[in-house]
This record gives structure tokens, C-alpha cells and sequence, in this order.
């Protein structure tokens, strides 16, 4: 019997039925919330707005680290202002005054008060604030003991600790300032400087090369022919990657030849943590994304396709281990897909928490302007316009083609239909996630 020639083992790795591997939107949410963050590094406090903590953050000190003032006004023991009203008001011998910025050298006795201002440092002996409204200052010696020349009248009492901030009440010492995952805001700035803190551990900002697929593709400024359509998603993607925490390169349009795509997507994943590929990534014979996405090492498809519309042909693969997005090519289908799943997988890669990726950032209440249908087992997110109609806001769904782009900018918001649903009533209230 003659001998069979030795042929090469087939390359381990998703086989051609892996390409339609459709999930539901939260198996695809869990399966983005998966992916491993990128690094860190160490910058400047006032460098780390908008970039996301590598570690909790504990307090170095308390905050404050002296009682202090809540209110301008006289700064008294409480038990001397108990009763005290309008109508019998109580009188405190007034020693001093709390000088800003200084620890006080006076301490409070039985009957004595003490000028202080929003800040200052509590005096020995004083537990609250009585605030200025409720006092006067009088000249003479009213009092038996009288070493100012003047004094306190109280009309309101004050009850222990009343407008003062304790030691420690703001931050309390070793206690978790901020979580790690946490995106730092401007505000969060302050509070770090207040703590002493000069320097954060951070995650890097992910970098990410966008391809844009398609021989129909040409740049905005030259005239499309038939059958030829302007570069429109790499425009607002390029700008949505930058609101989504990342730096983004342009590689411009990629033609439909294997070796083209071969090419750049190399190019895209050595110098970048993330690709996203606008366009092929619907069944046709020019789609060769997946192929090409194979042939790297480490490469895997996680899905081929969400049950969401629009943009049920998105594709989440790996290769060379890092992540590749593929986005559909018609531009509401894009721009829809990525505000959904793209920013939170670049906010996943960039350390963000799970937790907080997939919550949309502003929404609104509306009611429905008239009925919507749906298919049942398919997430739909409709374009709404909202308007108020006698003090009720209404959200009003919007016809028009995912491939049509000012159908889109013409929307307020989205309305979701869940999975459950074969459609939503008019006048149901519904949350609208904004544009």
C-alpha cells in the first residue's frame, strides 16, 4: 500500500464556523469586561486628570488634621450657650480672636468666646461655633471678669461640635481615598493635594490604531463616484476614541486585498495596545477581516456578531493577544456599536472598572411619542428626538438608515429595547441615553 505524504498539522485556532458566533449583548459586555487592562505608570497629581488609578488610594494624614471651623462667627463651649434665645440670650466674656493660618494660644474657660473664621483653628476648650447671625458684639464691661472690654450676646444655642469639622471627618487616616479603576475628575485633583498627595499610580493611556476597510472608501476631500462614499467614521471615531480616555493613530482606508489588511493590521498591533477596524465585518466575499485577524499568533474570535441593531455584525477578536474591534461600516451602525461596546472596551483596557464602563454617562426620563415595534431576542437602540408637549418630555423615534449619518446627528438620545421585548407602547416611560 503506497504511503501517504506528510502534510502540515492545521494551525490551532478558531475554525471558519467560529465567524458566526453570535452573543447576546450582555454575554458580549461580559466578555469585553474581560479583558485584561494595559500597565501603569507614575505621573504628577496635577498630570492625572481623566486618567484612571493602578492601585487604591489610601489617606496619608487626616483631613483635616485640626478642628476646625465650619462658619464665620465665635468660637464657645456649648454648654455656656444652652437655653439661649432671642428672647433670653446668653452672654460670653469675648477673649480673643482665632488668627488664620495659626494655631490659637488662648484656651477657653467657663464663660469665655472667641472671633473666628470659616477655617480656623478651634481653641482649647471651645466644641462648636455659634455662627455670626445669631450673635452681637457689645461694648462695655458687662461682664464681671471682662479682659477684651467687650462682649458676646449669644441669641441661639449651640449644640456640641456644631459647625466644626473634627479632625479627621473629611478623610480619616489609612482610610481608601479613591478605589483603583477610578477615572480621576478635575475635582479629585483637589481633594489628593489636600491630603498631601503629590504623585498617583495610573494606568497608561491605551493606544489605539484605527483602520479604515473598504475599496468604495475615499477621503473627504475628493468627489465620490458612483458607488464611492466619503471616509465619514474614521472623522467622529477618531474623535470618540479621544473622549473614551485614549490616543488614537490613523492608519486611513485600507483596500480589500488580503496582503493590504495583512499589512497594516501588523503595523497597527506592534505599535498599539487596541486596533479598530471600520468596515468589513459583514458576510460578503470582500470581508477578509477575520481571515487575516487568524493568521496572528495568539489570535482568537471572541464573537462574531451581537443580537443588537443596529450593529448585529461587530466582531471582538485577539491577535498577538491584544485586542481588534471590528466595527460595521455603515456609519450610525459604527458610531451606535462603538458609544456601546468600543468605549467601554477602551476604558476596560485602560484599567477603568467594570462596574462603571457599561453605564451610560447622561440619560433623561421621557415618555414615548407612539409605539415602537421590535424583534424579540434583539437588543434595539432607536434615535430619538426629544420635545416637551404640555410639561411632559417626549421622546419621538426617528426613521431613516443605519447608513444615513445626519439621521444620527439629528438625534437627541437612544431609547433600548430589551431582548425581552417585541416593542415598547407609546407614553412608556423610558430612559434616553444622550448623545
Amino acid at each position: 500500500m503506497a504511503r501517504k505524504s506528510a502534510r502540515p498539522a492545521p494551525a490551532a485556532g478558531p475554525t471558519v464556523k467560529s465567524f458566526f458566533r453570535v452573543v447576546s449583548t450582555d454575554d458580549a459586555r461580559r466578555l469585553i469586561a474581560a479583558t485584561e487592562p494595559i500597565g501603569a505608570e507614575t505621573v504628577a497629581v496635577a498630570d492625572a486628570a481623566g486618567r484612571v488609578l493602578a492601585a487604591d488610594l489610601l489617606a496619608r494624614e487626616d483631613m483635616p488634621h485640626f478642628d476646625r471651623a465650619n462658619m464665620d462667627g465665635y468660637a464657645v463651649r456649648a454648654r455656656d450657650t444652652f437655653g439661649a434665645s432671642a428672647s433670653v440670650p446668653a452672654y460670653l466674656e469675648l477673649v480673643g480672636v482665632v488668627e488664620m493660618g495659626r494655631a490659637p494660644r488662648l484656651r477657653l474657660g467657663r464663660g469665655q468666646a472667641a472671633r473666628i473664621s470659616t477655617g480656623g483653628m478651634l481653641p482649647a476648650g471651645a466644641d462648636a461655633v455659634v455662627m455670626v447671625e445669631y450673635t452681637d458684639e457689645i461694648e462695655g464691661n458687662t461682664l464681671a471678669s471682662h479682659a477684651s472690654g467687650r462682649t458676646v450676646e449669644v441669641q441661639r444655642g449651640a449644640a456640641p461640635w456644631e459647625h466644626v469639622l473634627r479632625i479627621g471627618e473629611d478623610i480619616a487616616k489609612g482610610s481608601k481615598v479613591f478605589p483603583r479603576g477610578r477615572r480621576l475628575r478635575a475635582r479629585d485633583l483637589g481633594a489628593l493635594a489636600g491630603i498631601g498627595t503629590t504623585k498617583v499610580r495610573v494606568h497608561r493611556c491605551p493606544r489605539v490604531g484605527l483602520l479604515s476597510t473598504g475599496d468604495e472608501i475615499v477621503a473627504p476631500a475628493a468627489k465620490p463616484k458612483p458607488g464611492q462614499v466619503r471616509n465619514i467614521n474614521a472623522y467622529s471615531l477618531v474623535a470618540m476614541i479621544r473622549e473614551a480616555g485614549a490616543e488614537v493613530i490613523d492608519y486611513g482606508v485600507v483596500r480589500d486585498r488580503r496582503e493590504a489588511l495583512q499589512a497594516a493590521l501588523a503595523n497597527a498591533l506592534r505599535d498599539n495596545d487596541a486596533v479598530l477596524l471600520s468596515g468589513g465585518s459583514s458576510v460578503g466575499t470582500k470581508d477578509i477581516a477575520l481571515e487575516v485577524m487568524q493568521e496572528f499568533a495568539r489570535s482568537e474570535i471572541v464573537f462574531h456578531g451581537i443580537s443588537v441593531a443596529p450593529g448585529k455584525p461587530t466582531i471582538l477578536a485577539k491577535a498577538l493577544g491584544k485586542p481588534v474591534l471590528g466595527l460595521p461600516g455603515h456609519p450610525q451602525s459604527a458610531l451606535v456599536i462603538f458609544d456601546l461596546f468600543g468605549a467601554p472596551l477602551l476604558r476596560v483596557l485602560g484599567g477603568e472598572a467594570a462596574a462603571d464602563v457599561f453605564r451610560p454617562q447622561r440619560t433623561v426620563r421621557a415618555r414615548l411619542g407612539r409605539n415602537l415595534a421590535s424583534k424579540a431576542g434583539r437588543e434595539d437602540y432607536v434615535r430619538v428626538a426629544l420635545e416637551e408637549a404640555g410639561g411632559v418630555l417626549l421622546a419621538q423615534p426617528m426613521p431613516g438608515s443605519s447608513g444615513a449619518i445626519f439621521n444620527l446627528v439629528r438625534a437627541d438620545g437612544l431609547v433600548r429595547v430589551p431582548a425581552s421585548a417585541e416593542g415598547l407602547d407609546e407614553a412608556t416611560e423610558v430612559d434616553v441615553i444622550l448623545l
